[in-house]
């Protein structure tokens, strides 16, 4: 398998064994790590059989006066906006994410906040024979988790689980 992480996060895939196949031809990804593995899929050459998004970032229908706010806060005080952003992956569980922290850059906050999903792509690695799963947490603090399964669940098979957040605890 072919795992890419969240924004600020490194090696937190341990967290979403239940979610998770190892399969040689699955490609998975968290958050921001759920943009990557989408472009992976699309773009890869290689076998991809099965695509999984867990709680994919989405912000294409945030107005961008809240992306540049967002970018403001991060420029200001990477570590205080990495540390309040982990608190919110996290909630409502009581998970620590301190052992997976690793401070991602202006750069990559600003591919997270701008990436626009295409239905488009979606067609096409639907056609190619991939299966796609979209796990979203109802009590996400990062996305807005009923636009995100709107739009998802048009597109894949998708799951809102209630109680959890985007941490899908």
């Amino acid at each position: 398998m072919r795992y890419f992480s969240g924004f600020s996060l490194h090696g937190e895939e341990e967290l979403f064994g239940e979610f998770l196949d190892n399969s040689d031809f699955t490609v998975a990804g968290f958050s921001y790590g759920a943009q990557q593995a989408f472009e992976y899929a699309y773009a890869s050459s290689e076998r991809v059989e099965r695509l999984i998004l867990l709680s994919p970032a989405f912000f294409q229908l945030q107005k961008p006066a809240f992306r540049r706010a967002q970018l403001r806060y991060f420029q200001a005080d990477p570590e205080s906006y990495t540390t309040q952003f982990l608190a919110n992956v996290a909630y409502p569980s009581d998970t620590a994410l301190d052992k997976y922290l690793h401070i991602g850059t202006y750069e990559e906050l600003a591919a997270l906040l701008e990436y626009e999903w295409s239905v488009e792509r979606f067609e096409e690695l639907k056609e190619r024979g991939v299966k796609i799963e979209v796990y979203l947490g109802g009590k996400d603090r990062i996305v807005d988790a009923q636009a995100a399964f709107g739009f998802f669940s048009e597109l894949a098979l998708s799951y809102l689980i209630k109680d959890v957040g985007h941490l899908l605890r």
